[in-house]
């Protein structure tokens, strides 16, 4: 009989409270001691940025004399890193069972602890897979976030996880981090847009179609008030999803180029060699 392996369990566990998550997170709101244990537990250090998904987007960002699109932010950190583990499918699709994007665009993992990654969950991969596996995540309409996550290094069971640096290629369906709208505010605001991004509504545009409105925002931030489309800046994380939606240019994505380089350094730092 073949013995079943840990990073087998873990997934087996994982699929199985994934729909917990919002009921998890929710406690956070609800009791000042379920709050520090939970954060200790599964949001201790996190930082993270959300980055526009990119395709639909054309204008580019202008950092010391180069162009920039969103995307190329996560990119100029994958260069830098030695140590690169692609997940094989996305745990968050397969739990949820995902029939409107594909499951088999996982996580990319960076950094040494990468090393001690099972492979029943991801493969090593060179810097080259990784940028080609950012484009296909870019073209599937997926939303890009990059961080540190403690839950990460939890689940899988990998130490330290100061040395373990996420890239997650998210939906607006199943992605882990729907739950920010349920976590108390100081664990919320681990997740940030990115710097100098802005989501801004043209009324002159706006034709309320309503179909930025359907296609449900991961971080609850968008609504309909007074038959006006209106987005909470406070909710907001820049993802980009509503723009890239809306078909008469009345949502847009900005940019200014005050922050790009900072933003690259402060990411790949979070990786404690």
């Amino acid at each position: 009989m073949r013995r079943i392996s840990f990073a087998e369990i873990s997934i087996f566990v994982v699929n199985r409270i994934f729909h917990w998550r919002f009921w998890i997170a929710g406690l956070t709101k609800k009791s000042k001691v379920a709050k520090k244990v939970i954060n200790k537990m599964l949001f201790e250090k996190d930082e993270v940025l959300v980055l526009p998904n990119t395709i639909p987007i054309n204008q580019k960002i202008e950092s010391d004399g180069s162009d920039f699109l969103p995307t190329d932010v996560m990119k100029e950190v994958i260069k830098q890193c030695d140590d690169i583990v692609i997940m094989d499918t996305c745990l968050c699709r397969t739990s949820n069972k995902c029939e409107d994007y594909p499951q088999d665009i996982g996580c990319i993992f960076l950094g040494p602890t990468s090393r001690k990654i099972p492979r029943a969950i991801g493969h090593t991969a060179t810097v080259e897979e990784a940028l080609d596996h950012v484009d296909k995540a870019d073209a599937a309409g997926l939303s890009h976030i990059i961080g540190r996550n403690k839950i990460d290094s939890v689940w899988m069971n990998v130490r330290p996880g100061e040395g373990l640096l996420t890239i997650c290629h998210c939906c607006p369906c199943c992605c882990l981090w729907k739950v920010v709208p349920n976590l108390e505010d100081e664990i919320a605001n681990k997740i940030s847009r990115l710097d100098g991004v802005s989501v801004k509504i043209n009324e002159d545009n706006c034709k309320k179609c309503l179909k930025c409105l359907k296609q449900d925002c991961m971080f609850d931030a968008i609504h309909l008030e007074n038959g006006k489309i209106t987005i909470n800046q406070e909710m907001c994380r820049g993802c980009g999803l509503c723009a890239n939606v809306c078909k008469f240019d009345a949502i847009t994505v900005d940019y200014d180029n005050k922050t790009i380089d900072n933003v690259i350094n402060r990411m790949y730092n979070l990786i404690e060699e």
